[in-house]
């Protein structure tokens, strides 16, 4: 097959690819990113380059403009490799998918990370369980003075060391691999039968995972993962102490392969599929795990266990499970309760045989991140009836108390994470957040995560928007933009009527930030999504809104979601306030204590196996409801009676 050179600039790299192979996918293999919010399905439109140099084919597009077609962009994903290319990707189609970790701006959207008593209590948080979980992390290192074999006492090696624990710690069932024992005589001799024992929980019995020479047991580290479709973040924590070291966070570079969980289950299924999408989470991960023992001068081999919260299909592409039944009827995964493995069995980089668990979950479409955040926000053990609400790419809703809890799920659709609208994009530096309009003047006045120049628009930038443009009349109802107005930001775009949100002289890209009618409509439907699934659930249990004592929102929205807006557009319904509790990133929370607390691994469990998963598609009401709620707030505005529309 021949074979030309594509050559990608501003990062000045090259790669020989095949002839017919697409742009993108040659963008890819380099490490080029390119957006591609459909996986390369020329459907976001996103992924444009400009065409420098050489031959290539492009199927055609609505998606290139006449003046970007003149400019020679095309679409990544839509055009083939013809001869030897240079190629520009500008930067409004650049993935950020670097760290952002160290962006002061984006840990405080974090949240919710409850390290300090006092954010607990200011979180509404006070009772957490977590405070009460008994200190029994799943790995933990035991110091041993072994007292020496005699004629009197001649029990062998590996029978002496399991004595020895025994006297500090009850442990009925007790096992080890054959490298440990092959390696015992001569260890236990060369250490003056000093040695340090880590302790690993496995599957219901205890695993002599590591020995080694000398007391160590004071360096012992793991560290507690949420890996969400959009963002992984990770904390690194001393066993010992409970102490998080660290708290980082990149994006999730399987966004390359599609926005949300179906599209990347689609991406598995195809050649070699399955293998990227895996490598992609775990590179991520690895390059977070050797920043955060080298910032704090950890050697690796302390690094004994790591604990991974993530929806169902992300725990799938994470341990290279083939995900392909979670999107076919009767929408079955392969296992909720994935067994404890060691992680380089997964390619995680920590200790050889250091440990690797994942937080159970309940179903296809309601995973250990929604595990973790039951257990982080305490509602399994809450006499009160209470809701929990995670506002994500696919919207997760609990109901119950500490006898029952029932959940579902509901495809939002990642517009609220900055796919599929024009001028969106994650919660990183630049991205507008906060929004307000002057009702007399129109005048916009916006905020920026980092303070920067504006780069684009993020979820909780996107709320507050529709909330604004709702109130000063400039969109109806409908969503529609209200022509009539003599207001310069209401234009005729290639895509139909649009409002400008900023000029392009005054963005740091040097595109126009703006909101489009068909933007709009897909905001509508995300937010439509997540309420009339909250209203189904809650109906179908024979309740109404107004018995639930406590609502906690999870998501990665951080302290910058505003309630009020997030009412007045329709997306939570219209409560007292003061039932409301933004408990941000949940799924970190409980994945830590998890990692803490074997107790807590049992309530996990526990959580799990008693939540029941409702299909929304089999109540017929479901998409009533949902057309019902298309509009802002809703077409009952009986629902809404604190919103004045």
């Amino acid at each position: 097959m021949e074979k030309f050179k594509v050559k990608f600039f501003p990062d000045n790299k090259e790669i020989l690819v095949e002839r017919g192979k697409t742009i993108l996918s040659a963008a890819i293999s380099l490490g080029v990113q390119i957006n591609t919010s459909c996986g390369g399905d020329g459907v976001c439109g996103r992924c444009k380059v400009i065409l420098k140099k050489g031959t290539i084919h492009s199927q055609p597009t609505g998606r290139i403009s006449l003046e970007e077609r003149r400019l020679g962009y095309y679409l990544s994903c839509l055009t083939t490799v013809e001869s030897d290319l240079e190629i520009e990707v500008p930067a409004e189609s650049r993935l950020d998918l670097e760290k952002i970790s160290d962006e002061e701006a984006f840990i405080s959207r974090l949240k919710g990370i409850f390290v300090q008593s006092e954010e607990i209590v200011e979180a509404g948080l006070e009772n957490l369980p977590q405070d009460f979980f008994v200190h029994s992390p799943l790995a933990t290192k035991l110091f041993l003075d072994i007292p020496k074999p005699t004629l009197e006492d001649k029990i062998s090696d590996l029978e002496r060391l399991y004595r020895e624990i025994r006297k500090t710690l009850n442990i009925p069932i007790m096992q080890t691999g054959l490298s440990n024992v092959r390696r015992l005589a001569q260890l236990l001799r060369s250490s003056n039968w000093q040695v340090t024992v880590t302790l690993g929980k496995r599957n219901e019995t205890v695993e002599i995972v590591l020995i080694e020479p000398g007391d160590t047991s004071n360096k012992n580290f793991g560290i507690a993962f949420d890996i969400g479709t959009t963002t992984i973040s990770a904390q690194l924590v001393d066993l010992n102490t409970k102490k998080v070291l660290s708290t980082k966070a990149i994006f999730n570079k399987q966004a390359n392969f599609g926005a949300d969980v179906i599209t990347r289950i689609i991406f598995a299924q195809q050649q070699d599929g399955l293998e990227r999408l895996h490598h992609a989470v775990i590179d991520g991960m690895n390059g977070m795990i050797q920043e955060m023992i080298k910032e704090h001068n950890i050697d690796l081999n302390d690094l004994t266990c790591c604990m991974s919260a993530g929806n169902t299909t992300m725990v799938h592409l994470l341990l290279k499970i083939d995900p392909t039944f979670i999107r076919r009827e009767p929408y079955i995964p392969a296992a909720n309760f994935v067994p404890v493995v060691r992680g380089a069995e997964a390619g995680i980089k920590i200790n050889p045989r250091g440990l690797l668990a994942c937080v159970p979950g309940v179903s296809s479409y309601v995973g250990g991140d929604i595990t973790a955040g039951i257990l982080a926000c305490g509602m399994s053990d809450r006499e009160d009836l209470t809701l929990l609400i995670d506002i994500g790419t696919n919207g997760e809703i609990v109901l119950g108390n500490k006898d029952w809890l029932i959940s579902a799920a509901a495809s939002a659709g990642p517009a609220f994470e900055g796919s599929g609208v024009v001028s969106g994009i994650r919660a990183t530096k630049g991205a507008i957040q906060r929004v307000g309009i002057n009702k007399k003047n129109f005048e916009l006045e916006f905020e920026t995560i980092g303070n920067t120049l504006p780069q684009g628009i993020c979820g909780s930038g996107y709320i507050d928007l529709l909330s604004e443009l709702l109130k000063t009349n400039i969109i109806d109802k409908s969503g529609r933009i209200n022509s009539d107005l003599d207001i310069n930001s209401i234009r005729q775009g290639e895509l139909g009527r649009e409002f400008v949100v900023v000029r392009k002289e005054h963005c740091a890209n040097n595109v126009d930030i703006v909101i489009t009618e068909a933007d709009i409509e897909n905001l509508k439907r995300s937010k439509a999504a997540i309420f009339a699934a909250t209203s189904i659930l809650v109906k179908h249990m024979d309740f109404n809104f107004n018995e639930i004592k406590k609502i906690y929102i999870a998501g990665g929205f951080g302290t910058y979601l505003d309630m009020e807006k997030a009412i007045y557009i329709g997306l939570l319904p219209d409560l007292p306030r003061e039932k409301f509790s933004f408990i941000g990133n949940s799924s970190l929370v409980g994945s830590r204590e998890i990692l803490l607390s074997a107790e807590a691994m049992e309530k996990a469990e526990e959580i799990a196996k008693k939540t029941t998963y409702f299909e929304l598609s089999v109540d017929s009401k479901y998409m009533d409801e949902y057309m019902a709620a298309l509009f802002l707030p809703h077409t009952d505005l009986s629902r809404f009676p604190t919103v004045k529309v």
